[in-house]
Parts: structure tokens; sequence; C-alpha cells
């Protein structure tokens, strides 16, 4: 099936240059057309980017497209990746735990230690290489992966969405979140097509590549619940319970493990906790972890922040949790994803609602919501189609000049 030509099934766009030609070729190249074309402008992006930093800007008047590529959280890895953890939690003055390598989980950079030995130990080079590869092995997963309910048009024009979305630099930058799609979708494509055995190790490595994991577990109880309830239209095997059930705990087990061994290297139990409470202090000051309590707080904060009262924070915070959770139940082309994928997307949500503090790295945090690309390439009209593309881009391009090549304020933090 990896290599399953591209049919024709679903009615071409037409027209020299649209992507309705390229159903004629093999999956793997066409999402490499795809791809490669929208590293090429993402890339042009970011040389222009580079121009246009200035002494204000964070990287500097200087600034090369090796410099935005390693920046922020790809310089945390690259201290993972050649000094490992910290024994000792870092302090400051007044006793608190501040910003340290224990909120970035290990897999990433021990791959691109590892890949950069054939870079003559050039780390920065690897990282990226390793970002671009895995972003090109994701977007195949998840051509793939919607071709479980879309055509192979629908497919390919959602690979393009994701490829050239607004977050799409991430897939050369020394950040993770690549590689994580790739185990994502490859965990999505497995659980649509019940190959539960295979699960067992892409949850283990999910996990120590980024947070999120435990999504996945909420992901895992809902999809059981749904099999249980359609157990007579749809049958239910004792084998595929006891798989859904220890994935689960596997999930469960994985996503609280590096608090585990964060408290077992240093000493302090709460270590990785307090790690992640170190970057919202910032925010909001001192204050321990409360489920959904972040999303409240930082709700009230950006208010402020824009003039506008708190009471109306409170207000639209509900009324997008509402319309979320409504496009995700009722959107037909939503609908049409199947269980496994809008499942998906409800758990992460519910999980960064639960855990996460809302400031600028919002947008990164929400790329795992890309299987939802598949709803937004399902109309048909190459008017709609070329829109959503050009509006990704314009988004990208809004992204990379805000974060990257005139960003100075902590409301500027990819």
């Amino acid at each position: 099936m990896a290599e399953r030509a591209l049919t024709a099934e679903a009615a071409p766009l037409g027209g020299a240059g649209s992507l309705g030609r390229l159903l004629a070729l093999r999956p793997a190249v066409a999402v490499a057309i795809v791809y490669t074309a929208a590293r090429l402008i993402t890339t042009a992006f970011l040389l222009i980017a580079a121009e246009l930093s200035g002494p204000t800007s964070r990287f500097g008047a200087d600034a090369t497209i090796g410099t935005l590529s390693m920046g922020w959280d790809a310089q945390w890895y690259w201290v993972v990746g050649s000094a490992g953890y910290p024994a000792h939690l870092p302090v400051d003055a007044t006793g608190a735990v501040t910003q340290n390598a224990w909120a970035f989980m290990p897999v990433y950079p021990a791959l691109t230690r590892v890949l950069s030995v054939a870079f003559a130990g050039n780390y920065p080079l690897a990282a990226v290489v390793l970002a671009i590869v895995a972003g090109y092995g994701a977007c195949l997963v998840f051509f793939h992966l919607l071709r479980e309910k879309l055509t192979a048009d629908t497919a390919l024009w959602a690979v393009a969405l994701l490829a050239a979305s607004p977050l799409a630099a991430l897939f050369q930058m020394g950040y993770a979140e690549s590689l994580f799609l790739l185990w994502l979708f490859l965990a999505l494509w497995l659980l649509v097509r019940r190959r539960f055995v295979w699960l067992y190790p892409l949850i283990v490595v999910m996990g120590y590549t980024r947070p999120g994991v435990l999504a996945f577990a909420l992901l895992l109880g809902a999809y059981g619940v749904v099999r249980w309830l359609r157990r007579r239209d749809d049958p239910l095997p004792t084998v595929q319970v006891v798989h859904i059930v220890a994935l689960g705990v596997l999930a469960v087990a994985v996503g609280f493990s590096w608090q585990v061994i964060a408290g077992a290297v240093t000493g302090d139990p709460a270590a990785y906790m307090e790690t992640e409470l170190s970057w919202r202090r910032g925010w909001i000051g001192e204050g321990g972890f409360v489920p959904f309590d972040g999303f409240v707080q930082g709700a009230a904060l950006w208010f402020r922040l824009w003039g506008l009262p708190e009471s109306v924070a409170y207000v639209a915070l509900a009324a997008a949790v509402v319309a979320v959770a409504a496009v995700i139940a009722f959107e037909p082309h939503v609908r049409r994803l199947g269980p496994e994928m809008r499942l998906w997307s409800a758990s992460y949500v519910l999980y960064l609602l639960v855990v996460f503090f809302p400031q600028s790295s919002i947008f990164r945090l929400l790329l795992p919501l890309a299987p939802l690309y598949g709803a937004m390439a399902a109309p048909r009209h190459p008017v709609w189609r070329w829109g959503a593309l050009l509006v990704g881009l314009i988004g990208q391009w809004w992204w990379i000049y805000q974060m990257l090549a005139i960003g100075n304020s902590y409301t500027q933090i990819p």
C-alpha cells in the first residue's frame, strides 16, 4: 500500500499548474514534489526574514537562515543532544526552579546527535536535515492516512495545505514537531487499520519525542468506548479489547514516566512539573499546576494586554471551546475523516485545555491537529483549495516575520 499508485478516482482539478496532474504519479513522488515546493517557499521566506532581522530583533542584524532555524527551543534540544540533562535543577535567587533541559524529550536530540556523525559533528545541520526528512515522512504517511477515508485528490491537497501551513517553517527548524507528526500519523494510520501490535513501540517513541502522548491515551479510551457502543455493527473481538486497554495503560505510563525519570535523576520528585511551570512564571508569577487553570488565566492575561475586560475573556474562551467541539462533532467534512481522527482532535484539544498555558507558542502547539487539514481540503472547488493554500502561505510569512524576523518581546515566542 505504501507505494500504491495514486488513482484518478477523484476528478482532477485540471490545468497545467494544478495538483491534479500529480495524481498519475506514485504517492512517494507526488508528495515529494508538493513537499519540496513548499520547502523552497519556506526557505525563501526564511532568507528574507534573515535580511529583515535588525539590531532590535532577538537574532540581531547579522541573522542567517541557520541562526533562524536553530533559535529558541532548537537551542534547548541542542543542549540535550550535546550535554544531556542536569543532575541538579537550576534555581534563581528566590529558590524557584528556572528554565532547563528537562522540559524537552530525548528522542529528537538523540537521533540528531547520531545523524550529526555524518555531518562531521555539525549538530545544527543534522537537526535541520532530520526535521526536513521527518517532515517528508510525516506528509507521506499523512497522505496514506487520509486515503483510508478520502479520495487521492483530497488527500494530496491536504498534504499541500499542511506542507505550506502557517507553522510549516517548523519542518526545517531544529524542533521535534515534524518527527512527532511522523509518529502521530503512523499511530493514527495503524489505529484506523487496527494494526494494534505496532502501536506499542510507537507509543513509547512518541511519548519521548515531545509531550502529547497523554492525549493519545485519551484517544484510546474514547476509541474503546465508541467501539464498544458500536460492537453490534462493528464486532469487537476480545483480543482487540485487550490491545486497546493495554495500549491505553502504556500511553498513560509513558506520559507520566518522564516526571519519574526527572525526579530520580535530580532527586526532586517535582522536577519536571517545576521545570514546566518555570516557563509561565514570567507571565503570571508564582503558582502551582491546576488542571484547566492555565487557559483560564491565559485568556484573562491576553485580554488585559489587549485592553479588553477580563469578563469578556471567559465568555470568549467558553464560546471558542463550544465552537471547536461543535466543528469536531458535527461539521460534515470533519465527520468524513472517521472516528479515529475526530477523537484524536477532541482528545488533543482537551489535553491542551487541561495542561497548557496559552502564550504565543499556542500556534505551534496546535500543529498536531493537522489531520483536520483533510476536512479543509474536502471542498472540491479550485478557488477554495487554492485560496486555502494562499492563506496558509500568508500565515506562514506572518509567523516567520513576527516570531523570527522582528521578534523581540515575550509575546513573540515561537
